[in-house]
């Protein structure tokens, strides 16, 4: 089994705290920088790759600026997120566009980026295609094809995005050849060469301890011979590679930090956080599990079983339900693991719950807010205008 590791020790956790209040997500920008390394090491016998971070996983320009330093362009799915891109140095056909039911001022800012357009996003394997709300079927897909090159579009792409969480190669592979196989007939019925195939993102990381992490190099070599059987005889051997990884990119780089206000002993022991489901969904809204440690304690006996909830007034907000921990007592700091994709993004204001602080944790150990808390006076901020029984706090 596999720990699961915390880059701070008490003391150094201890000394955050006391300048950056609970709770508040950290990430760790050594550990970013590996992931993107990582993942380009896998493509490097591509004519050409580049990752195309999902701003959806973690929207904070300076995380996007982080990866971009590495190389990375970026995933956009909301105008937000495109000046997001733009904010954090992102230019150009670095930034891609790929909405749904799209307004129309979306594709204009991303015109103006110069960004490419992703007009045709497949999905074939999450859930029933038949209940997808994305991409195209394969006749339509070639139609929509043919009616861009008869108005004039001359430089094409293909997209599609078929995996989720995913930890199988042969799941990779499998997308791969889908794509690769749809560009050589488009080459062959229409002439249309694809300068880029982007094979989507949902590369999984290893939430549980007990979880293998996806097997980048083979995922890569797998990819390659596809690319070699597929690409290269149809004369398509000059066709980059994308991937729109966001979760394994800051998932693992990522926790989120709270203390221990309250204890609960009825029918269960429940443990009750400074943080709730506001601060991270996932557990309340999928189920998903995320490891939980007690700073200070990671080498103690996990011989207590709690469920660990939040303050929302509802049933669902729970971190963890029956989970096997330490003895866990008010005031301990409780750090939650993999939150660094799909965590603060997903955050919510129900309850009047504010958005808590973001941290980043630099190579040289240095701290850095690269977001703030959220204030009530931000909360209320859409209720002050002229006539409004709300008026700015203390006033």
């Amino acid at each position: 089994m596999a720990k699961k590791t915390f880059p701070l020790s008490l003391a150094q956790l201890q000394a955050v705290v006391k300048q950056y209040p609970t709770p508040f997500h950290i990430y760790d920008e050594q550990a970013i920088r590996q992931n993107i390394r990582a993942l380009q090491q896998a493509f490097r016998w591509a004519p050409w790759f580049r990752e195309q971070f999902a701003v959806k996983a973690l929207p904070n320009p300076r995380i996007v600026q982080i990866l971009h330093e590495e190389g990375a362009g970026t995933d956009c799915s909301s105008l937000a997120e495109l000046y997001i891109s733009a904010a954090a140095g992102v230019k150009d056909t670095e930034i891609l566009l790929t909405s749904n039911d799209t307004p129309a001022d979306e594709f204009q800012k991303a015109i103006e980026l110069g960004a490419i357009i992703n007009l045709i996003a497949g999905n074939d394997i999450i859930g029933k295609p038949t209940e997808a709300k994305y991409g195209l079927p394969k006749d339509q897909l070639f139609e929509a094809y043919r009616r861009a090159k008869e108005k004039g579009v001359e430089r094409f792409g293909l997209h599609t995005m078929v995996a989720s969480n995913e930890r199988r190669v042969e799941a990779f592979a499998l997308t791969a050849k889908l794509v690769f196989e749809l560009a050589a007939e488009l080459k062959e019925r229409l002439g249309i060469h694809v300068e880029f195939v982007n094979l989507g993102g949902g590369i999984g990381i290893p939430y549980r301890p007990d979880e293998n992490p996806v097997d980048l190099p083979a995922v890569g070599e797998a990819i390659r011979k596809l690319y070699a059987a597929i690409m290269v005889p149809a004369g398509l051997g000059d066709v980059g590679i994308m991937t729109e990884s966001g979760r394994a990119m800051t998932g693992p780089a990522g926790w989120l930090v709270s203390t221990v206000i309250h204890e609960k002993k009825t029918y269960k022991d429940y443990i009750g956080l400074d943080s709730c489901m506001a601060n991270l969904m996932r557990p309340a809204m999928y189920g998903a599990y995320h490891h939980i440690t007690i700073a200070g304690k990671e080498n103690e006996p996990c011989d207590h079983i709690y469920d660990v909830t939040g303050s929302l007034c509802e049933n669902n907000d729970k971190f963890a339900i029956d989970r096997q921990l330490p003895k866990i007592d008010i005031g301990d700091l409780l750090i939650i693991h993999d939150t660094g994709a799909h965590g603060s993004a997903m955050g919510f204001n129900y309850n009047g719950k504010l958005w808590c602080a973001e941290l980043l944790l630099h190579t040289d150990g240095s701290i850095e807010l690269i977001r703030r808390a959220e204030t009530l006076d931000d909360y209320f901020a859409t209720l002050y205008y002229p006539g409004s029984v709300m008026q700015p706090l203390g006033k």
